[in-house]
């Protein structure tokens, strides 16, 4: 079976044809068969009805008509006269305009060196086949002969309407689509290639993986680094599927349920008039959103805040004072926030779009102040969670189901289990750590939240590094040193972090990393949170609790044998590590002056891992 992008069940097909083709192209394609629906092609934005991709064939364009044979006054190669309601209306040859978007894909894709072909006859024209064709949905082959419309639409170039049918055999279906082919030659596109051609054809799918930027990017912004990365085939079905009315999305650390966010944002406020809001838990993960997304085509559209700075922002914005009384400030200003809406003195319906991230650590009060304050007319709220980095107030579920506080996603869950953050190295050391302490497999009801053992993508690179030191300054020192002929070799100081459990470790960091040097920006001061993205390039001295949703190539965790905090739960410590962990893109480095149970779990998984 095909993969649609969008899902076929998500299209928005505009006639029955284009259904009945899209059913087609589903059932009777082979499983590497790709098809886009009406997805723009490359910056000019052209608009096929059908783009065909399969690895060993090629591309072919094709554009589908509903037409009927008595409604076709006359046509020509450029262009025909249909008679409609009564008038006469001007549309394009339909094989005209799918030649045009199939040369204009070649053109893209020459502009690529691996996509060329090197030697021979052929040498530098492109290393695929490509094609172009016409679907007539309402016309047997049997008319489109006697009405001599091949004349003007070349005849092997067509699919009727009788080679369509349910009952046509997927050989036959498959041999028409084939001889839309000009050319045809031998093609093997590797992985890699077929995600070249998507970088080019589709700029939303691409990710510049020095900014972190994602989605609706030029090629000068999404610079083709040695290493590709685009969407997985997974991440650009669902990003194109969503549609309308609430989803949620399932995720595990590393799978780029962010990215999607940041595409399904900048989508939506493209196509809205209102303010589109997206919403996480913590402070630095906001920080990074917003210089993220705010250097996007649509930012200035998009707000991005942390829940509690929110309901500040909602009380000042409607002029409503935090109500007086006991208990902390954050608590009142959140409850004044709820009754702020629900008495309508916070005006409802404000945003076109809502989206959350971190929903695991959301309360289900919280969704009180979020729900109303979605415009029922669009009606799109998009939720992300991922119990294993549900790591406040020590919970090990949701509390709630995402029905009883008016999220209606029944039958709109998407689980996203592989993880492309990580090097498998990493990831199986924190599956192994985790795995004897709180990863489960059980799956629960679908609104509410199961853990997920996170697969992995296969990328490789070096086992974590665990380091012995007879003291904390030793520590300190390494560490420091570390960074430093790091930052020598040219790793940027962004894309270093280290991770912190408690203050006094952060205070420690900066007097190491000051007394050599080295640029740095702390979340020691609760206040620099929102700002840590946002100076110059500097090591990042994070807090475990708001590392999550960020990612550095490089994380250092000291001090291990503090873990796990003896006041806190054994579970909520190693959720805890195993967000810190899943931090690191490429290099995950432990240092410690002691022993712990901790300092020993990861130890074993190190040794599980490197013995695997």
């Amino acid at each position: 079976m095909a993969l649609f992008f969008p899902a076929r069940s998500a299209c928005a097909f505009d006639t029955t044809g284009e259904r009945r083709f899209a059913e087609r192209l589903e059932k009777k394609l082979e499983d590497d068969y790709l098809c886009w629906f009406n997805v723009p092609i490359g910056p000019k934005a052209l608009q096929p009805d059908f783009m065909v991709l399969h690895p060993n064939r090629g591309i072919l364009i094709l554009e589908v008509k509903d037409w009927k044979i008595d409604t076709i006054h006359s046509i020509t190669k450029g262009e025909a006269q249909l008679k409609v309601g009564g008038e006469l209306k001007t549309d394009k040859n339909p094989l005209t305009q799918a030649r045009v978007y199939a040369l204009e894909a070649a053109v893209l894709l020459q502009k690529d060196g691996l996509l060329k072909q090197t030697s021979g006859a052929y040498k530098g024209n492109l290393i695929m086949p490509y094609g172009w064709g016409v679907v007539l949905t309402n016309i047997t082959r049997k008319l489109f002969e006697e009405h001599q419309l091949g004349a003007v639409i070349d005849e092997g170039r067509v699919i009727c309407q009788d080679e369509m049918l349910e009952s046509t055999s997927a050989e036959d279906f498959q041999q028409r689509l084939w001889e839309m082919f000009h050319q045809v030659f031998p093609c093997y596109l590797s992985q890699e290639q077929v995600n070249r051609v998507r970088y080019h054809l589709y700029p939303e799918v691409r990710i510049n993986v020095d900014s972190g930027q994602f989605g609706l990017l030029t090629e000068a912004q999404a610079p083709m680094p040695s290493l590709l990365k685009v969407m997985d085939l997974q991440q650009e079905q669902l990003a194109r599927s969503l549609g309308h009315g609430h989803r949620v999305i399932h995720g595990v650390a590393g799978s780029g349920k962010t990215m999607i966010l940041g595409y399904r944002s900048q989508y939506l406020a493209a196509l809205s008039n209102k303010p589109i809001l997206v919403l996480c838990y913590n402070k630095s993960l906001a920080s990074r959103l917003q210089q993220v997304i705010q250097k996007s085509q649509m930012g200035e559209k998009i707000e991005v805040q942390h829940f509690h700075g929110w309901c500040a922002q909602l009380l000042k914005r409607h002029q409503v004072n935090v109500a007086e009384g006991s208990g902390q400030y954050f608590q009142r200003q959140v409850t004044s926030t709820i009754d702020a809406v629900q008495t309508g003195r916070i005006d409802h319906h404000q945003y076109a779009a809502i989206l959350i991230d971190e929903a695991h650590d959301f309360e289900s009060d919280w969704f009180k102040v979020v729900v109303p304050l979605l415009d029922p007319q669009t009606d799109a709220l998009l939720v992300l969670y991922d119990d294993a980095q549900s790591i406040y107030k020590n919970k090990k579920t949701l509390g709630f189901t995402f029905s009883s506080v008016g999220i209606q996603a029944r039958g709109r869950t998407t689980v996203l289990r592989t993880n492309y953050r990580n090097t498998l190295e990493i990831l199986m050391v924190a599956k192994h750590f985790a795995q004897t302490l709180f990863i489960t497999t059980d799956e629960q009801q679908e609104d509410q939240i199961p853990t997920l053992n996170p697969d992995s993508a296969g990328r490789r690179g070096d086992m974590p590094e665990i380091h012995h030191f007879a003291s904390a300054q030793d520590e300190w020192r390494y560490i420091a040193e570390r960074i430093g002929q790091l930052i020598g070799l040219g790793l940027s100081p962004d894309k270093i972090a280290i991770l912190y459990r408690s203050g006094h470790q952060a205070e420690s960091a900066e007097k190491a990393l000051a007394l050599n040097g080295i640029a740095f920006a702390s979340t020691r001061d609760d206040s620099a949170k929102r700002y840590l993205f946002s100076a110059e390039p500097s090591v990042k001295i994070v807090s475990m609790f708001s590392s999550k949703g960020l990612e550095f190539d490089t994380v250092f965790i000291a001090h291990l044998n503090q873990m796990p905090n003896k006041k806190t739960e054994l579970e909520s410590e190693a959720r805890l590590l195993y967000v810190a962990m899943t931090r690191a893109i490429e290099t995950l480095v432990f240092t410690y002056h002691g022993s712990s149970e901790f300092t020993e779990r990861v130890q074993q998984a190190i040794a599980h891992a490197d013995a695997l």
